[in-house]
């Protein structure tokens, strides 16, 4: 693994002479032992077993969930990260790529996918690890990329997923629950996957240069279903989400101590809207669209080591665009609103550059590590609404019996010129902005042994995140975090380890840019923050020149014709006098890094040959969460449950503590870092290495592990809010991925030579469920009128069923069984494989368990706890997977 340290403890008697006539280093290193070293809470997925898990699209974010502490999870958007740790929130685990950051820096999660084929190991590392790890206060996911050696070896695959012809269905009232695609977005009849890929590495140099290159592609295929019952049209529309991932690595011995690797990574990524819906939808092929991700990063690691000093420096440069929504025609062919344009931009830039400098000095019974870590992203962002302007048109009965017959083809061009518009509304702000954000980390550590069994490690990191000045003069420069931990060996086969640690998280980019996308310059708008300074509501401090941005502004104007309304420039007047529902400042107090106190005791013990089990309980609370704060909120209002009318929005206006004004706005939000969290786990784990155990005369290897916990908090997410005027208190409750019971178990069973089986089971109680007004009953799920409903900013933000709290209720248990079967079939010295995967067996409909978007999923319901759970959606069906390899 990469960045980990071995050891190997012998234990010899006063009166013993040992000998040691050979050591033997493989290239596998075990799973199934004792750590000994130190008190890290760690799992890691070795080569063997990565290969022989049942993994969709060999995607290895796929794999994780199977590791202790990490868990699928629901976020905020279709495309948010798919794993939590520790039930937590999923934007701020921390992804590392052979030591190196491999995080998307706007949002969270991985930058770049990395293939199963360009993968040696993966390690989810959860509480209690080294200084050396940090901008995370729940976890890391570690992978290490594969090399090459000094023989020429590789594979050649093909994958396939058939999709619909042979997939399992799922039901309910009648209707066909959808599926879901690698990006997260649902899928329906039509669908299917095809893959093929390679990869090969071998010596450029025996003993002194090698390489390995891994390509593999992916197309997927879907279909919608256009309806346009005016235009009397329904018709099958055909989509394609595309995936390449191209990765090498250059491995250089220059002597016995010093050596160098260079690594390139590429990925394009292209997942299309083509219009249509599932179900039906009015979103013609002309205003579809497709989102991209597309990345780029190299990577040089260099390592010296002379006698006891070891000393790396490592260095990465990147970049990564994430556009959301590119539209599939011209500036003026997206712009009909008829047609379905989602009416918005958001095109993310990211240039990466990483240094690492990293030195390890063993002397006598010390181990001492030291090291400097900054990475630095340059961000751009082109968001906001349409710049080209978007039109609604009312077309006369004429005018649409003349485009009947034409189809899924229809183009704006074909509405008529004389076309009555009644709506036009263009962006004002279409231009690139954004702030480099620059992350620096210090740490040292000291590994003692001051006794042969006896191992302490004692280290501190300091972090500091230039984005924490938020709309102030400072920053935040405390963030000192100390790391303790003891391991200690109970006699020859067991040992007991605990640690305490204090661990912080980054400042999120899209804190600080959601400020200046969502903030305003209008006289008016100004004018309302100065009031809310004049009331004490913002610091007497506060400098409206470092809150306030000229961010993205729509303005809505009247009589146009069509295709010929003005461009941003000549609509600028309207900045003055648009008045918003929400805009945001940035905080004028900075934001303070969130963090958390961990805590962690645990117990190992070798039970036989490549046999271990070990427990470990952890306890963490979290400081400075993210959130945001009304700060124009209206007074509290809580809604009777017996259905009565509830309170206006003028109502609600009238007790803001400013006035809604031309440029202004209704809510004056702001991100602060009050929020807080609670976290206790206990977690059980047996595993045991193939060859082994036999079960019935069977050869066997499993991995089960059990854990019981508990995650509470008062915010969920960055565009967290209280459901009523600021009343935090009443939020607490548990978290949206908290699970009280997970068990997971995977077993490898060999019953003849060139067969593996495995059985990955996933057993987990229910995930929280959140009860929102029902609008049948109140006429709006906004009961105290302030002006936010439910799905606002991509976070299932509502007024909350009257006598309901947060996540008060549970959904069902899942159950999910996944089998793989593995054929390896010599051929004139070469291995051939066949497989084929089944996901989800028994075809079961799991309400909760899966990587899911929290406002499309059973999560959130509506009406009392007696109205029962909609099935608004479900894990999976039965899914099967066929491949064919070629290892040489």
């Amino acid at each position: 693994r990469n960045g980990a340290t071995r050891s190997v403890v012998v234990l010899v008697g006063a009166r013993q002479e040992v000998v040691l006539d050979e050591v033997s280093v493989t290239g596998e290193a075990s799973f199934a032992e004792v750590n000994r070293t130190n008190a890290e809470v760690s799992a890691t997925l070795t080569p063997r077993e990565i290969m022989a898990l049942p993994i969709e699209g060999r995607d290895i974010t796929r794999a994780l969930f199977r590791l202790p502490g990490v868990t699928q999870a629901t976020g905020f958007y279709p495309e948010a990260p798919n794993v939590s740790v520790n039930g937590a929130n999923p934007l701020f685990v921390t992804y590392l790529l052979d030591g190196l950051d491999n995080n998307e820096q706007f949002l969270g999660g991985t930058r770049q996918n990395v293939p199963i084929g360009f993968v040696q190991d993966v390690t989810a590392l959860t509480s209690a690890f080294s200084a050396q790890y940090g901008r995370t206060g729940n976890g890391v996911i570690s992978v290490t990329t594969k090399s090459g050696g000094n023989r020429v070896s590789g594979e050649g695959f093909y994958l396939t997923r058939p999709g619909s012809v042979i997939d399992g269905t799922i039901r309910v009232g009648g209707n066909e629950l959808p599926q879901r695609d690698l990006l997260g977005n649902p899928v329906k009849e039509g669908f299917m996957r095809q893959q093929i890929g390679g990869a090969v590495g071998g010596p450029v140099r025996r003993d002194r240069t090698f390489y390995f290159v891994n390509v593999e592609g992916a197309l997927d295929v879907k279909d919608n279903l256009l309806t346009a019952p005016a235009l009397g049209l329904s018709e099958t529309v055909r989509g394609e989400n595309r995936n390449l991932y191209a990765n090498a690595r250059l491995d250089q011995i220059w002597s016995n101590r010093l050596r160098s690797a260079l690594r390139l990574t590429g990925s394009l990524v292209e997942n299309e809207r083509q219009g249509g819906g599932l179900d039906g939808g009015a979103v013609f092929p002309s205003a579809a669209s497709t989102q991209t991700r597309n990345g780029f990063a190299a990577a040089l690691t260099n390592t010296y080591a002379t006698g006891g000093l070891v000393v790396e420096s490592n260095v990465l440069g990147g970049r990564f665009v994430w556009d959301y929504a590119r539209p599939e025609g011209d500036a003026r062919e997206q712009v009909v609103a008829v047609l379905g344009h989602p009416g918005y931009a958001f095109a993310s830039t990211q240039t990466t550059f990483q240094t690492q400098q990293r030195a390890t000095l063993v002397r006598g019974r010390h181990t001492l590590r030291a090291g400097l870590d900054v990475l630095a992203t340059g961000h751009e962002l082109a968001g906001g609404g349409n710049a080209a302007g978007n039109y609604t048109v009312k077309l006369t009965a004429a005018q649409l019996t003349a485009l009947r017959g034409v189809g899924a083809a229809l183009q704006p061009s074909d509405i008529p010129a004389n076309a009555t518009v009644v709506g036009y509304g263009v962006e004002l702000q279409p231009n690139r902005y954004g702030a480099a954000q620059v992350q620096t980390a210090l740490y040292a550590e000291d590994q003692f042994r001051p006794l042969p069994r006896l191992t302490l490690t004692a280290g501190v990191r300091y972090d500091i995140d230039n984005l924490s000045r938020g709309g102030s003069d400072a920053y935040d420069l405390n963030n000192v975090a100390p790391r303790l931990a003891f391991n200690y060996g109970l006699d020859a086969r067991s040992v007991v380890r605990g640690g305490y640690g204090v661990f912080y998280d980054k400042v999120l980019y899209a804190v600080y840019s959601d400020a200046l996308q969502q903030n305003s310059t209008a006289a008016g708008y100004r004018q309302q923050i100065r009031q809310l300074v004049t009331l004490g509501i913002l610091p007497a401090s506060t400098d409206l020149d470092r809150v306030t941005f000229d961010g993205n502004v729509t303005a809505n104007v009247s009589g146009v014709t069509y295709l010929n309304g003005p461009a941003p420039g000549s609509a600028q007047a309207q900045r003055a006098t648009a008045t918003a529902n929400e805009r945001r400042i940035l905080n004028p107090n900075g934001y303070d890094n969130p963090y958390t106190h961990q805590a962690s005791l645990g117990v190992q013990r070798q039970l036989g040959r490549g046999l271990v089990a070990f427990a470990d309980g952890v306890y963490a609370r979290g400081y400075n969460l993210f959130r945001l704060r009304n700060l124009n909120a209206p007074t509290s209002y809580t809604a009777p449950e017996n259905g009565s009318a509830p309170r206006s929005g003028a109502a609600a206006d009238a007790t803001r503590p400013v006035a809604v004004v031309p440029g202004g706005a209704r809510n004056i939000v702001m991100s602060e870092t009050r929020g807080h969290s609670r976290y206790a786990a206990l977690t059980a784990n047996l595993v045991q290495e193939r060859g082994a155990a036999r079960v019935a005369n069977l050869p066997v290897s499993y991995r089960l592990s059990y854990t019981l916990s508990r995650l509470e908090n008062d915010t969920e997410d960055i565009n967290f809010r209280a459901a009523d005027a600021n009343r935090f208190s009443e939020e607490w409750g548990p978290s949206i991925n908290d699970r009280t019971h997970v068990v997971s178990g995977i077993v490898y069973a060999y019953p003849v030579a060139g067969l593996t089986a495995s059985v990955a089971a996933l057993v987990q109680s229910g995930q929280p469920v959140n009860r929102i007004p029902d609008a049948t009953v109140f006429g709006t799920t906004d009961l105290n009128g302030d002006g936010q409903s439910f799905g606002d900013a991509y976070v299932g933000n509502s007024d909350r069923q009257p006598g309901a709290s947060r996540n008060a209720c549970r959904l069902p248990w899942s159950r999910l069984f996944d089998l793989g079967l593995q054929y390896d079939l010599p051929l004139a010295g070469q291995r051939i494989e066949l497989r084929a995967d089944v996901f989800n067996v028994f075809n079961t409909a799991n309400l909760s368990g899966y990587s899911n978007n929290a406002t499309q999923s059973n999560q959130i319901q509506v009406g009392p706890e007696s109205a029962g759970i909609v099935k608004k959606n479900a894990g999976a069906p039965r899914q099967f997977q066929f491949g064919l390899r070629v290892g040489f």
